[in-house]
């Protein structure tokens, strides 16, 4: 037995190489005070220490999208060195998270995507970045039980994935109503990835829905502090959240507040709009045990 746990490799990490982390950290940094040219090179250069780590490339991705013609530049960098190398894994990888963000830019190309990422596991059926593609695939096509198999699936080769950590989490959180178990998965994540601040706006919300209201402020304003320029979903939802956990505090002064900042910063503005209507109406109240709050959309 001994024997055996000696020769057992050690589960995967990508984030404790010190070398990839710091590039990821100067990557996140500039990716959310909206320097995307840069952030871009850094996610770039973070692949070139760990080539198949899917959170560098889902947000190279996402840099190259903010940048005039730059993920239309990257796609066809790609289809080139896929053309070169067709039993190349990690070209096929590479090429799908590219077809798969091009619908940000209102191109659907999801069936070139799906045929990348399917080539990809023909290639190698164990490796992970595939099967997170194809689970991220799913779950925009609301499968979740078949998303779900993709990120456990990629878990088993890299336990520490993040993108299977977060989206197994709002798997469980949202899909399955079971946000305990969605907090198992997505509450290692801070510690390998200290500055992705999308993971502390799900944390909220997790906590949100245990009613541990205090840890999801918390959590939330961490994501805000995280995203000053408001790109991902913390720093475009973070307000409105704090905000409705407050008025289900009775708390309506310190709310009013939040929502404000959210219209001010064009923040998930519609809905903190609403709900300031809602306040001046008098639908909450900060004396009142009987007032209302507003559903979670």
């Amino acid at each position: 037995m001994l024997q055996s746990m000696a020769g057992a490799e050690p589960s995967r990490n990508d984030y404790a190489n010190l070398k990839f982390a710091a590039q990821l950290d100067l990557a996140l940094h500039d990716f959310y005070t909206r320097n995307f040219e840069q952030s871009e090179k850094e996610f770039e250069a973070a692949l070139r220490v760990v080539p198949d780590n899917t959170l560098a490339i889902s947000f190279m991705n996402a840099s190259a999208a903010h940048v005039g013609g730059g993920l239309e530049a990257l796609t066809n960098l790609e289809e080139d060195t896929v053309g070169k190398a067709p039993r190349d894994y990690l070209a096929h990888v590479r090429l799908g998270f590219s077809y798969l963000f091009a619908g940000l830019l209102g191109s659907d190309r999801s069936l070139d995507a799906r045929e990348e990422f399917n080539t990809a596991v023909g290639i190698d059926p164990g490796a992970q970045a595939a099967h997170i593609g194809l689970g991220i695939m799913r779950e925009n096509e609301r499968s979740a039980n078949r998303a779900k198999v993709e990120f456990l699936a990629a878990m088993r080769t890299d336990p520490n994935n993040v993108l299977a950590r977060e989206y197994l989490a709002g798997i469980y959180q949202v899909d399955l109503r079971d946000p305990q178990e969605g907090l198992r998965y997505a509450v290692a994540v801070p510690n390998l990835v200290p500055n992705y601040a999308d993971i502390q706006f799900h944390l909220a919300s997790i906590m949100d829905d245990l009613s541990e209201y205090d840890a999801a402020i918390a959590f939330a304003k961490a994501g805000l502090a995280l995203d000053p320029g408001r790109v991902g979903e913390a720093g475009q939802y973070g307000d409105t959240l704090i905000a409705q956990i407050l008025l289900k505090q009775k708390k309506v002064a310190d709310a009013k507040k939040y929502l404000e900042q959210a219209v001010a910063n064009d923040a998930d503005g519609v809905f903190a709009r609403k709900l300031l209507d809602k306040i001046a109406k008098g639908d909450y109240d900060d004396k009142t045990s009987g007032s209302t709050t507003e559903s979670k959309r």
